[in-house]
């Protein structure tokens, strides 16, 4: 039984696996309107992909147009992928009866310091996304984009969004980040060409970095960083509320 005694924030991301078709925002829309009536005082920020082979889509177009894309243009071209997601994501809850708040990038508060290498040295500036919070139940923020001083985008790499998740998490000190994916956590193989995988329940950050450099791409390797650092767990699963889920932690608590 979840305690909602407390007004709680929780921090979900939808990959781009998960959002693979317009059906798909429909889905995730119901996911997060069953868990807020499990849970009615949770306040959830919902950090969210751009449609799966979206990004693929925008950069063939602009390669089309020039064989060397300006790689500030190419990203302010990638966050339209994201922000339609946003807006759809949210044009459901709404049509749920869930109040929902969409937020772009400068709104999410994601500022990039120009130098860092890693995810700990991204500021959050949460005041809009604390704002969202209090007057709705959900906020649907774009992830894999940061914001320059100067206003413009900069992407976080591939699997960014899981990295925004956390830092987002960490920001607004919640004890776990959600990140959703299409298969319900990490394998020792790879469960789309092995039926038969082994479901790993749960595993260190210096497991989950070890399969990450032996090339497994579940969860972005400088998210796995970043998380560890801010000591927060991760649960990875998928939208199924009824299968297994991966726990990455340093701790011994359970999802």
């Amino acid at each position: 039984m979840e305690d909602c005694s407390q007004k709680k924030i929780v921090v979900i991301k939808l990959g781009g696996s998960v959002l693979a078709d317009d059906e798909s925002y429909r889905r995730a829309a119901r996911f997060l309107t069953r868990r807020l009536h499990r849970c009615a005082r949770e306040r959830i920020v919902v950090v969210v992909s751009a449609q799966e082979g979206h990004t693929n889509e925008l950069e063939a177009f602009a390669r089309r147009v020039t064989a060397y894309p300006n790689p500030r243009t190419l990203d302010l071209l990638w966050s339209t992928g994201e922000l339609r997601s946003v807006a759809l994501l949210t044009l459901h809850l709404e049509e749920l009866g869930v109040p929902a708040a969409a937020l772009n990038a400068h709104e999410a508060g994601l500022r990039w310091n120009g130098s860092a290498e890693n995810g700990h040295r991204i500021e959050v500036l949460s005041m809009e996304l604390r704002r969202a919070l209090h007057d709705d139940s959900v906020a649907v923020a774009p992830g894999f984009f940061a914001t320059l001083t100067s206003g413009t985008f900069v992407s976080l790499g591939r699997g960014g969004s899981d990295l925004s998740a956390v830092l987002f998490a960490k920001e607004l000190g919640t004890e776990q980040c959600e990140l959703i994916k299409d298969v319900p956590g990490y394998f020792a193989a790879d469960p789309h060409s092995h039926a038969d995988a082994r479901h790993i329940p749960r595993l260190s950050y210096d497991e989950a970095l070890a399969m990450a450099e032996r090339g497994c791409d579940l969860v972005q390797q400088r998210a796995l960083e970043a998380a560890r650092h801010a000591r927060l767990r991760l649960v990875v699963r998928s939208m199924d509320d009824s299968a297994p889920a991966s726990v990455v932690s340093d701790d011994a608590v359970d999802a």
